[in-house]
């Protein structure tokens, strides 16, 4: 079938589920790529850092500089670059820096969430402004058949809107529910990672405390 007639006949609503599903495709490849780069970049920086971290923390520091584009790098640098840190201190730098990205990691997914909510509601308004006109052609009691054909035929192309509205409704739903999940894993690695290099960064503290007292009671 005609791809152009099943627009028109879908109504003036076909017009904003177009856009809402050329919006969807787009911030999906936006999305796709972003998670892409970070999945295949991200893993290796975490395990450099924390190897570079326990024996050579200046050389972690200009690693983490090197990729401030991802967001483990800047939480890991929000934390390291605190001067004198207690431990306390370093792990409310990371809580604090990891709470700035999460609104980075769920970007657009109020989007996918609003198409999700209005491309039903829209191919519904659809059907309903489709059902309306063919009705209004409808002569009761003339005996014709022309017009109930040509009201049965309306009703068809005016269920049109609403299977546009599901179909866009159903591609955002994807879209978010993968996302979603995208996200979720990426909490639970900055919360994995985190916990590693607070323990790092514990263990290099207690031992420049033990040094500092046992300088001190040398002197």
């Amino acid at each position: 079938m005609d791809l152009t007639k099943l627009f028109v006949s879908g109504g003036i609503v076909m017009y904003p589920l177009l856009f809402a599903s050329i919006l969807v495709v787009a911030l999906a490849i936006e999305r796709l790529y972003f998670w892409f780069k970070l999945g295949r970049k991200q893993q290796q920086l975490i395990r450099t850092v924390l190897d570079l971290y326990q024996q050579q923390p200046i050389l972690a520091i200009n690693r983490l500089k090197r990729e401030q584009n991802l967001p483990i790098a800047r939480i890991f640098l929000a934390a390291i670059n605190l001067q004198d840190a207690t431990p306390e201190e370093f792990c409310l730098a990371l809580e604090s820096e990891t709470y700035q990205e999460i609104p980075i990691l769920r970007r657009f997914n109020n989007v996918f969430d609003t198409v999700i909510s209005l491309a039903p509601l829209f191919g519904l308004l659809g059907t309903i402004l489709g059902l309306i006109e063919s009705f209004s052609d409808l002569k009761i009691g003339t005996g014709g058949s022309s017009g109930n054909s040509n009201v049965v035929a309306g009703i068809g192309t005016a269920l049109i809107a609403t299977a546009s509205g599901l179909i866009v409704a159903i591609l955002a739903s994807i879209c978010a529910n993968l996302f979603r999940g995208l996200y979720q894993r990426q909490l639970d690695q900055i919360q994995a990672s985190t916990t590693q290099l607070e323990l790092i960064h514990r263990r290099h503290w207690e031992d420049h405390r033990l040094l500092s007292q046992t300088t001190s009671n040398i002197y």
